[in-house]
């Protein structure tokens, strides 16, 4: 039952990339009819939300978007940076639905921020002692994977929100705006931002399923341990 769970969510991720590349791919193509690139509609978010300390940056790579809370720093890859796609604003405006979340002090993001520590020490600790721990010392290894998973787990699920309500702030701001246009615009930008949220679903979904197979190999452990 395990590894059927463990194929599916693999399945699911796997589809989720998939759909992520594909439907960005395709809405690359459509032209916004307001002619805005990725950075300009950043910079009007970031103004009409008062947030003056954000600088924009482009970066090489595809997808390689993201909002860096610590250096107030928002990243937009090259393509969509400089982009006037419906799918180069969707991204941009998602980002800033994170810079404006941390303004606010959104609890959820700040719930996140305060967990990356922790996280990134279980992320490094789970494949060391994966390897060498359920070798050497089972018994020692799995509640520490576990507690490892856990730790992942509850970090993936708090994402979730954060995700979430990132992509609905983008949709709201870009009608709100004229940047995007009702109708096939704005449903085509949906599109592209409902893929990249299904991305997040899978990752906790496959973190949870560890969690759960160490958790339940560690209380039958309990329980033969119990009936020595």
């Amino acid at each position: 039952m395990f590894f059927l769970i463990i194929i599916l969510t693999m399945l699911l991720s796997m589809y989720a990339s998939w759909k992520v590349s594909s439907n960005y791919r395709k809405y690359s193509q459509v032209q916004a009819s307001s002619g805005m690139n990725g950075a300009e509609i950043a910079q009007r978010i970031l103004d009409l939300n008062n947030i003056r300390d954000v600088t924009i940056h482009a970066a090489p790579g595809q997808l390689v978007d993201h909002y860096d809370p610590s250096n107030r720093r928002l990243v937009l890859s090259e393509a969509n940076y400089h982009g006037t796609s419906v799918a180069a604003l969707g991204v941009s405006a998602h980002e800033c639905g994170h810079a404006i979340q941390h303004q606010q002090l959104y609890a959820p993001l700040q719930w996140r921020m305060a967990a990356v520590g922790i996280t990134t020490m279980a992320g490094t600790i789970i494949p060391i002692i994966g390897f060498a721990g359920m070798i050497f010392a089972p018994k020692l290894a799995v509640p520490v994977l576990a507690v490892a998973f856990g730790i992942v787990m509850l970090f993936q699920l708090v994402t979730l929100p954060v995700e979430f309500d990132a992509t609905a702030r983008a949709k709201k701001i870009l009608l709100a705006t004229g940047a995007i246009l009702p109708g096939p615009e704005y449903d085509a930008m949906s599109k592209v931002l409902s893929a990249a949220a299904l991305t997040y679903v899978a990752a906790f979904l496959s973190a949870l399923a560890q969690f759960l197979h160490y958790a339940m190999i560690m209380l039958s452990q309990g329980r033969r341990d119990d009936e020595r």
